[in-house]
């Protein structure tokens, strides 16, 4: 079902134009408006709509759609109070075919109303099982059929006398997902030019003594040089630090595109109100401590009116065009013009980003204090960074997600055009849920926001410093076409430094070859060493540093240059003489050099050269070192091709609705699957599991026993219950049963120790030698399906050997999640053993990938143990858990 049947049936969105509708079902007392909004249609356009002119067409599409019936739904597009809109949809109480009609109000055409209500209409249907849509429409209807042309999907029109017959199939599709995410990227970037590009800016707040936040936030505006309207409202002054004041929003002589809210929390809502009235279309609210009624209010007032709103609780915005110039901030300083975008939850962060960006000349384009985040988002911002024509670096600093799973399709498509950094904040482990599965135990924030950031391409940085360091770099330098690092000193200890940083940040220091030996030792003075590091000694040249760090670039077994220096009285020249020589023009050089200056006092610097460019310097091995990992990572991620979900064969995810919708049926709150719902619901999905039967006495687990026993005879029994979740702790598991005694004291110990608990036992023959992992799945709340992998068995929360994707998961995530964990050389082979069958492995995470798609109320599963072998993969446990959960659509273009 989607938000509609929820409770939750009216949802915002953003049209063509950047203005704001309100999408929600239609109820009975809609008619009249319905009755209105055919009334007002041309003929020509009734005629289109009905293929006729009459005059009971009107109530009678009302009717229809206020007494809706089995199969059929609609819904409808308002805007303050107004029926624009409606689409719907009928199956004729049967079947997964829809009949589909949309009528949009006259004059309001081309905005992307209908379009938006089909979408919507869309996301309803396949949540109803609907697969296609079918409608009938004049072929001289150009505009409909451009509609449904234009939406993503497939699409037959067959002709039938004058009308064209249009069938539309609603299967899960990329093209559909792209072109939906084109028409929202196009919505959202037209909604934040009242808020980033406004011709007239309103104050609300400003007072006329100095020390109030609204008075520093106009002097700021002033001060920056705004270059359109500006505007004071305080009904006790005419004139604020030279700005025209007036006593209201309404009074204003022209329409503020931007209105900025610094009254006490109290005063938000009905500024709020009054400004939506006047037609502002967006809000930067930088008052904090709103309660929730009065937050609410806000967000109504907002939705209500269509302003897109910044904060409350935030340091403000600016945009640092030249033909603009607005800095609506109260931070110390205005920020530098530049070329990197900022969006901050944190205003304390904004300003140390702010003031590190200036510092290092970079500057910035568009910056955004979040706050509370109750509208625009990171996502908003790097959609509007993707477009300016202006931004080329992003820098992120969030504490939450709205739609995640919306924001990393955005960031994979942002990432290819510009680089993105984030401080990765919340790392910590109390953000752990207390959870008793091995999965949702190792699901922790950490790794769940690890994933996100990895699968879209973003550079996730530990602090402030990090990534400013890491901005520098990539603001500055190419990208390295690998890891390969060089290091080139004047003094063997910062050399030996400079080596330690790099293996811990993950980069290689290949040893010279022969040729470039023979190459170096030619430039640089008597007695430098060649090797990596390089030292050339406290008696390098200038020139002869120059020409050794140009020889090395030329080599093809370099992918970057690491300088470090020390100031020494030596040579003839300094260490700024050095630093000199790095800065010489030489030509564009095709990889990236970073120097490190010990003496140097701050933190990062751009070193301008000759020719106009810049070389990062940094007083510290390990940040050049971070700042250069991050560089490779990021040219790694580019280098790789976008991966693809593969098609599975054997899946039955209709057979898999009915079981989950079973169980759910017998358990409303939902819990724990018994032995055989787990393997139904894995049989769904064609995930292999290691032969079992279940046994409720102990002749039915000798019986069981004498079925399963291999070769060797042997065979393992499980004692189960509700709720038993790890069975070795329990010691609930008897191993290596020879015989049938042996099986029936099994049983009787079990049932002597768990009396009152044991509901049965699950009998399995004996594994085979084979590697123990682990993989699980939990759901989160925000982002969705979490895939965990790693080495299973009883130390698998002790050594804690996982990594994690978010589903659904492509060829890549899947590679990735088999390489990355430390116990991967035993997967391929390690000490001459032969490798497991990795494409078996790659079949098992993409199936429970699958599965925890498909459905979404899949809480938790656990496959502890998984056994890879060379002939095979198998689940021999698999614990899973449910709960009444609807699904939602990710995707569906709505305001928060």
């Amino acid at each position: 079902m989607t938000d509609y049947a929820l409770g939750r049936p009216t949802v915002h969105a953003l049209l063509a134009d950047g203005t704001t509708v309100c999408i929600r079902p239609v109820v009975a007392g809609d008619h009249a408006q319905l009755e209105g909004l055919y009334e007002e249609m041309s003929p020509e356009n009734l005629r289109l709509r009905f293929f006729g002119v009459s005059r009971r067409s009107a109530g009678m599409a009302a009717d229809r759609a206020c007494r809706p019936h089995p199969g059929y739904r609609a819904l409808l597009a308002e805007t303050q109070g107004r029926v624009i809109g409606l689409a719907e949809y009928d199956t004729g109480g049967a079947g997964t075919a829809a009949d589909i009609s949309i009528a949009v109000a006259d004059g309001l055409h081309h905005r992307g109303i209908g379009t938006l209500l089909v979408e919507h209409l869309v996301s309803a249907a396949r949540a109803e099982g609907v697969t296609t849509f079918t409608a009938d429409a004049l072929s001289e209807n150009r505009e409909i059929l451009r509609l449904f042309a234009d939406l993503g999907l497939r699409t037959a029109r067959r002709f039938e006398g004058p009308e064209m017959r249009c069938t539309i199939e609603l299967g899960e599709d990329e093209n559909y997902l792209s072109a939906t995410e084109a028409r929202g990227r196009a919505a959202d970037v037209a909604s934040l030019v009242p808020l980033l590009r406004p011709d007239a800016v309103a104050v609300v707040g400003a007072g006329r003594r100095a020390g109030s936040v609204g008075r520093a936030l106009l002097h700021h505006l002033k001060a920056g040089g705004f270059t359109r309207r500006l505007f004071a409202v305080n009904p006790a002054a005419t004139s604020i630090l030279g700005v025209p004041s007036y006593p209201s929003v309404s009074a204003l002589p022209r329409t503020p595109d931007l209105v900025v809210v610094a009254v006490p929390a109290a005063a938000v809502p009905a500024t709020a109100e009054e400004c939506g009235k006047a037609g502002a279309r967006a809000l930067l609210v930088v008052t904090a401590g709103l309660d929730p009624a009065q937050a609410k209010a806000l967000t109504a007032a907002c939705r209500t009116y269509g302003m897109r709103l910044v904060g409350p609780n935030c340091l403000g915005v600016s945009n640092t065009e030249p033909e603009l110039s607005l800095d609506a901030t109260f931070a110390a300083a205005h920020p530098r013009p530049g070329v990197a975008g900022v969006a901050v939850q944190s205003g304390g962060v904004g300003i140390a980003l702010l003031d590190g960006l200036s510092r290092l000349g970079i500057g910035v384009s568009t910056f955004v204090s979040l706050g509370d985040k109750f509208d625009v988002s990171g996502n908003d911002m790097l959609q509007w960074w993707e477009s300016d024509g202006t931004t080329d670096l992003a820098l992120l600093h969030l504490e939450s997600f709205g739609n995640p799973r919306a924001f990393s399709r955005t960031a994979r498509r942002v990432t290819r055009r510009m680089p993105v950094l984030t401080v990765d904040a919340g790392r910590t482990d109390a953000g752990r849920r207390a959870a008793a599965s091995h999965t949702a135990a190792a699901a922790t924030r950490t790794m769940t926001r690890g994933a996100l950031f990895t699968q879209a391409g973003i550079t996730a940085t530990r602090s402030v410093g990090e990534l400013l360091e890491s901005a520098a770099l990539l603001h500055s330098q190419p990208l390295p076409a690998g890891s390969r690092v060089v290091i080139v000193t004047n003094a063997g200890g910062a050399g030996v430094l400079a080596a330690d940083a790099c293996a811990e940040a993950g980069l290689s220091l290949p040893a010279p070859t022969p040729e470039l030996v023979d190459d170096l030792l030619a430039v640089l003075p008597e007695g430098a060493a060649i090797g990596n590091p390089i030292d050339a000694t406290a008696a390098v040249s200038e020139e002869q540093l120059k020409d050794c760090v140009d020889r090395i670039m030329r080599h093809a077994g370099v992918d970057a240059v690491l300088v470090a220096l020390v100031p020494t009285a030596v040579a003839e020249a300094t260490g700024d003489d050095l630093v000199r020589a790095l800065t010489q023009a030489t030509g564009h050089r095709p990889k990236p050099v970073a120097v490190v200056r010990l003496e140097q006092a701050l933190p990062v610097q751009l070193l301008p050269t000759t020719d106009g460019r810049t070389v990062p310097a940094y007083a510290e091995p390990q940040a050049a070192a971070r700042a250069l990992a991050h560089a490779a990572q990021r040219a790694a991620w580019l280098a790789r091709p976008a991966g693809t979900i593969p098609d599975l064969d054997g899946v039955e995810t209709a057979r898999a609705h009915t079981v989950v919708e079973a169980y759910l049926d017998a358990h409303p709150d939902g819990g724990w699957l018994g032995p055989r719902q787990c393997a139904e619901l894995l049989g769904c999905y064609s995930i292999p599991q290691l032969a079992w039967a279940w046994a409720e006495t102990e002749d039915e687990a000798v019986l069981a026993a004498d079925r399963l026993r291999g070769a060797d005879g042997r065979v393992v029994m499980k004692g189960h219950w509700p709720g038993l979740l790890h069975k070795s702790e329990q010691h609930a598991v008897h191993l290596d049963l020879r015989g049938d005694a042996h099986v029936r004291a099994a049983y009787r110990d079990l049932e002597s120790r768990f009396a009152g608990l044991l509901t049965g036992v699950v009998v399995q023959p004996l594994a085979e030698r084979g590697t123990e992992l682990f993989a699980g799945v939990v759901q989160d709340q925000v982002f969705g399906p979490l895939v965990l992998f790693g080495l299973g068995g009883t130390a698998t929360e002790i050594l804690a050997d996982h990594t994690a994707r978010l589903a659904p998961l492509t060829d890549h995530d899947v590679h990735d999640l088999i390489t990355a964990p430390r116990c991967a050389p035993l997967l391929f082979g390690a000490h001459g053993s032969r490798p497991v069958d990795l494409e078996g492995l790659e079949q098992l995470l993409l199936r429970l990938s699958r599965m925890a798609s498909d459905l979404p109320q899949l809480a938790e599963a656990d496959f502890n143990p998984v056994l890879a072998a060379p002939g095979g993969v198998s689940v021999l446990d698999a614990r899973i858990r449910l709960l009444p959960t609807r699904p939602q659509d990710p995707y569906l273009r709505r305001l928060r």
